[in-house]
């Protein structure tokens, strides 16, 4: 298959030299130059558990490098979701796919608004990176699941020759009949921890010695619960308690959540996509969703003093 990946950070390129290295012709697009750059002139440099080594790949900063592709995988930060896609549409073929791996919800929206509903396919997926430096990433693959499927919950053709491509490069793969769930599934575990984490500094070893604070993720869990049961999602979860176990299993106490790595590197969060989706459907659904709406008030407070920091330093 000829691939493009969206959005070419440490998931985009964890994602994109494992399908590389399954033989398909997978591009990594990306915005930065410098990482870019890195790629074409060395290769990506891969460290995971089967050591590290360099895995050639095709890198481009735009589209128009690639030409349309089979897949898309759309891997940018939420709040680009919209003007990445507008700009890439030199991928969209005849049969172009497009598939989000994003975390959160409401991608598949704006996904669909732009290239049309029937192409777009909604996934999750629970395999990690870490950008070391421009071209250098750490891959956490091995035992990560992805699971993918059709909006309408059917198992298309489609999605089963997807699946299989991934698992044939070692991407471990399911087809589920009912992505929404799933997806909710993950959005459980991301409003546990990020936006406590993203608020207070903690990494997850000092979340978990908290007591108050996993009194706070719990409460924000339930609340998520309760949205999903209104809007009719069917949850593999029976309990806040779950999500809360979940969101630590395998990761190292020094862990660090995006969110929480986003604010320390001054950027905006995808907090509108997470916490935020929670509150906008239990607002919807008339279900109450206080802790959530805090969390989010929170995280946009600290994004409004980096903004003013950015503003007082470029006046100074």
């Amino acid at each position: 298959m000829k691939i493009a990946i969206l959005g070419a950070g440490a998931l985009g390129c964890a994602i994109g030299s494992i399908l590389t290295e399954g033989g398909h012709e997978t591009w990594l697009i990306d915005r930065s130059p410098a990482h870019v750059d890195a790629m074409r002139r060395d290769g990506l440099q891969v460290d995971d558990a089967d050591g590290a080594r360099r895995v050639a790949v095709h890198a481009a900063t735009q589209a128009a490098e690639v030409g349309a592709v089979d897949l898309v995988i759309v891997l940018v930060k939420s709040f680009h979701t919209d003007s990445a896609m507008r700009g890439a549409l030199d991928l969209i073929g005849p049969e172009t796919l497009v598939l989000s791996l994003q975390n959160g919800l409401g991608h598949e929206d704006v996904l669909a608004d732009i290239v049309g509903r029937e192409r777009v396919l909604a996934g999750k997926t629970y395999v990690g990176g870490v950008l070391r430096a421009p071209g250098h990433i750490q891959r956490g693959v091995s035992g990560k699941l992805t699971y993918l499927g059709e909006l309408d919950g059917q198992i298309t053709r489609r999605v089963k020759v997807i699946a299989e491509a991934f698992n044939a490069s070692g991407l471990a793969t399911g087809v589920s009949d009912n992505i929404l769930g799933t997806m909710w599934d993950k959005l459980l575990i991301n409003v546990a921890t990020g936006a406590l984490t993203g608020i207070t500094g903690l990494t997850y070893g000092q979340l978990y010695e908290e007591p108050l604070l996993k009194a706070t993720a719990l409460a924000a869990v339930a609340e998520a619960m309760a949205v999903a049961k209104a809007e009719g999602i069917e949850l593999s979860m029976t309990d806040a308690e779950q999500a809360w176990n979940l969101a630590a299993e395998g990761l190292s106490p020094a862990f660090k959540t995006s969110m929480l790595q986003s604010l320390e590197k001054g950027s905006v969060t995808e907090i509108d996509f997470i916490n935020g989706a929670v509150v906008r459907r239990g607002e919807r659904l008339g279900v109450p969703t206080p802790v959530n709406s805090t969390l989010v008030a929170c995280i946009k407070g600290i994004e409004r003093v980096m903004k003013d920091r950015v503003r007082e330093g470029a006046t100074a």
